[in-house]
């Protein structure tokens, strides 16, 4: 992991990146005076990760056996999604921060996607399960311009990202579930998890078509903390008008957070599509 995350890092300062932050690149127009930027997004991911539940009964405390459950096997869907981004800049210098609150749920019947003290449900029990995702991801950064060419610009940034996840699971077996070391029938759990990373990573955009009125954004940051490895990314197209822009990229966010943790893997991909105000 030491070495994988090593490359990453020595990868993400060479590698151009992403954003709906784009500022009118041109090497004359640095100029001195603040230029702001409020974009407005929706996203809509999937979801994928691993999650270990302590198993408790129904209204109860304790139980026996962790469950564990990927969240790709039950959520089926987004109750309710809002991303919003503010970027500063004043001649090289920058500042960006990023909120996002995603909501996310679903249940599945006469299922067996669920795994018992590490060890699948046996052939004669099925369950029901519902599972519910709600979090936080809120990213900032200090950036600074390395290329401010009229067609393509490029920044490197340094900051930091917290996510702040809980997820319920609640369940009801059918069958016989004497083999299974389980406190009952019915049980619901609750984990949550409240990490700090420390990122660094490159973005800008590319310019194109007649008058540069179309360009294409990119973003690629990585880190580590309180989780193993954290990575997003995001990359598309976009138009740009006299007030700002129109974006619609694709946004990957990714975390590894270790076996001992309850939360132990996390992947939000999905399109996004928003509009960035500049004044």
């Amino acid at each position: 992991m030491a070495d994988l995350r090593a490359a990453l890092t020595t990868a993400c300062a060479a590698v151009a990146i992403l954003a709906a932050i784009p500022a009118t690149a041109r090497a004359d127009d640095a100029r001195d005076d603040w230029q702001w930027g409020l974009t407005i997004y929706a996203w809509l991911p999937s979801l994928t990760g691993d999650t270990s539940f302590p198993s408790s009964p129904s209204g109860g405390e304790g139980g026996g056996s962790s469950i564990d459950v990927t969240g790709s096997d039950i959520l089926n869907a987004l109750n309710f999604t809002f991303m919003g981004m503010l970027d500063v800049r004043k001649g090289r210098w920058g500042l960006v921060t990023d909120v996002n609150y995603i909501d996310l749920g679903g249940s599945k019947s006469n299922t067996r996607k669920l795994n018992v003290g590490g060890h699948e449900l046996p052939a004669s029990v099925t369950a029901k399960a519902s599972l519910d995702v709600t979090g936080w991801v809120w990213t900032t950064a200090g950036t600074y311009r390395v290329v401010d060419e009229p067609g393509y610009s490029l920044d490197v940034l340094a900051g930091a990202r917290l996510l702040d996840l809980s997820e319920t699971l609640k369940w009801h077996l059918d069958g016989d579930i004497s083999s299974l070391p389980l406190p009952g029938r019915d049980g619901h759990s609750d984990v949550s998890d409240n990490l700090w990373d420390g990122i660094i990573g490159v973005k800008g955009r590319a310019t194109f078509g007649s008058g540069r009125t179309w360009f294409a954004p990119y973003y690629l940051d990585i880190g580590a903390g309180d989780s193993d490895l954290t990575m997003q990314a995001m990359a598309g197209v976009g138009y740009a008008f006299h007030w700002g822009e129109v974006t619609t990229v694709w946004r990957y966010l990714d975390y590894d957070l270790g076996s001992n943790s309850p939360v132990q893997s996390l992947t939000l991909s999905g399109p996004a599509i928003g509009a960035t105000f500049r004044f």
